[in-house]
């Protein structure tokens, strides 16, 4: 005998999961709870819930239907939050623009994605007039001008955000859609061809959703959230959706900060001003943050910090929590919604010592729940999980991308066997943490052996006079590759340190064991800066271009 399914009455409802149902929790659970846009606008639950309705009211009045495309280019704010629900909530597609990418790579998203309007934050206005002659088709506009004097500057503009939504009704009527409807749409900024399209449907949303919760709100760890905590991103909204967490704080109904455009001493304004509880950002930012001379009039030891996009360092981890951030690690990435795991402690780590569990914050971290994860090896084999096999990481979840936009190609590469390849090499320990060791395409193979980059990194982010630092490999006739490492110097320690001094530094982890021989880079340039993606990423494709030719 099969499976048996459960028997279904006539009128049982069969609740779809829609990303209007994450709206409706927060909203029930605190409608006086404040979201509030940097230091120009505060409103509570009950007036975002109406603003939500009177955006869907705008949008169907001009024409916008289940399945079109609706595009957003602003900086992170209320109004982006209010797309993030109105858009998808009708039944149409959200397009979150990166406006990092080049004119001609955004001209060719919103082609792409087949976007029927733009909402666009006046500041973006310059770049959409040299995007515009490169589009296939007309895209009509609504801008936000912040309050200032609105002018269209062509048929295509409709009118300006505010203005539309003034005096429309508060309330709508949100319809049922099937769960698999697509809801979100984003291209991710990987260093090689044409951004890829990925999209994902209202279940998967809802479903990360729960898992980010259940990851960071159910487990005994330093990394619990709840709705008392005060949130504030500080990774795009444009990227992978702020990494979920805007849906998250919106359904358990806390205090939401938007901060705009990012400048460090403005974000640790808002911090101290409004209590800032909880963030998210990659490691640049980070050190950004901490570099800023406005740190010292900020108390941070309640701001709990979880670090993506890029490893987490030892020596980064050791500066935040020196003064009180609560740093931590999770893994994703644009494909997977992004969450994969989170570097939370087990029970009998609780007890150890900030030492001990910095070696904790800084790991790969624990696969949430929902989430299956493993290594293989090249022939697709699971490999054991004793921390020192390396392997791909490939991984299932119910919310990972199932496609690329358009690309059964690209899609095939990501998907085999039944499992999403990461392009990311890691080990698995005994516990069950995952660690990444590199990039398949970033790991440097030199004389027959493997180096890791990241590990390297992570070794010279230790030198005090290091700010950041990125390792390549460059060809070598002999020896196949060789590691190039490329460092920034702390203000301050511009003179005081040499590359001489930095090679010696390395040497010495080679005398203690924690480094082979031919691990040592043969090159390192100090170097003013380091070239990123869009999204504060180590840009390491063009880093090898530039050097393996010069």
């Amino acid at each position: 005998m099969g499976v048996r399914l459960i028997e279904k009455n006539a009128s049982a409802y069969g609740y779809p999961l829609l990303i209007k149902h994450l709206l409706t929790s927060g909203k029930r659970y605190a409608p006086d709870q404040e979201i509030i846009y940097s230091d120009r606008h505060r409103y509570t639950y009950k007036d975002f819930s109406q603003r939500v309705a009177q955006l869907a009211h705008t949008l169907g009045d001009i024409g916008v239907c289940a399945g079109d495309t609706v595009a957003v280019l602003d900086w992170d704010s209320h109004r982006y939050l209010e797309c993030y629900f109105s858009v998808p909530m009708i039944g149409a597609i959200l397009h979150t623009i990166n406006f990092r990418l080049s004119p001609e790579q955004i001209a060719y998203t919103i082609n792409h994605a087949s976007d029927d309007l733009i909402i666009i934050h006046k500041d973006f206005l310059p770049l959409l007039k040299t995007v515009k002659p490169l589009l296939e088709s007309e895209v009509k506009i609504i801008v936000i001008t912040e309050g200032e004097n609105y002018e269209p500057w062509d048929d295509t503009c409709i009118g300006e955000y505010d203005e539309l939504l003034t005096g429309k009704n508060s309330e709508y009527v949100f319809p049922d859609f099937d769960e698999n409807a697509i809801a979100t749409i984003f291209y991710t900024t990987g260093t090689t061809g044409l951004p890829k399209g990925v999209t994902f449907s209202h279940r998967q949303i809802v479903l990360h959703t729960y898992g980010f919760l259940s990851g960071l709100c159910a487990y005994d760890s330093y990394a619990t959230v709840d709705s008392t905590d005060v949130y504030m991103p500080i990774t795009p909204m444009f990227h992978v959706h702020a990494w979920g967490m805007p849906y998250v704080f919106t359904m358990l109904g806390s205090k939401q900060v938007y901060p705009g455009r990012y400048e460090p001493a403005k974000l640790l304004s808002l911090i101290k001003v409004e209590k800032v509880t909880f963030s998210h950002c990659v490691p640049t930012i980070m050190h950004m943050i901490l570099a800023d001379p406005a740190i010292n009039e900020v108390d941070l030891s309640n701001w709990k910090v979880v670090i993506g996009g890029a490893a987490l360092s030892k020596s980064l981890c050791a500066k935040a929590t020196k003064i009180g951030i609560n740093l931590f690690s999770a893994y994703g990435m644009s494909e997977t919604c992004p969450l994969m795991t989170i570097a939370i402690p087990k029970p009998h780590m609780l007890g150890w010592t900030e030492n001990q569990l910095q070696d904790v914050r800084t790991r790969t971290g624990l696969p949430v729940p929902l989430v299956d994860l493993e290594i293989i090896d090249p022939t697709g084999l699971p490999l054991p999980h004793d921390g020192k096999q390396k392997g791909e990481i490939v991984v299932r979840s119910p919310w990972l991308a199932q496609s690329y936009y358009k690309d059964p190609e690209k899609s095939d590469e990501l998907w085999r066997d039944g499992w999403l390849h990461t392009g990311d090499m890691g080990v698995i320990d005994d516990e069950g943490y995952l660690q990444i060791t590199d990039r398949i395409k970033d790991v440097i193979k030199t004389g027959g052996e493997w180096i890791s980059s990241i590990e390297l990194e992570d070794l010279f982010s230790g030198h005090e006079a290091v700010s950041e630092v990125a390792v390549i490999g460059i060809p070598d006739e002999k020896w196949g590759e060789r590691p190039l490492a490329l460092v920034v110097i702390k203000i301050g320690y511009e003179k005081k340190v040499s590359e001489t001094d930095l090679s010696k530094f390395i040497e010495g982890f080679v005398q203690q064991g924690i480094l082979p021989k031919y691990g040592v880079p043969d090159q390192i340039l100090i170097v003013d800066n380091i070239a990123k993606t869009s999204v504060g990423k180590l840009n390491k494709k063009e880093l090898r271009e530039q050097y393996s030719t010069e």
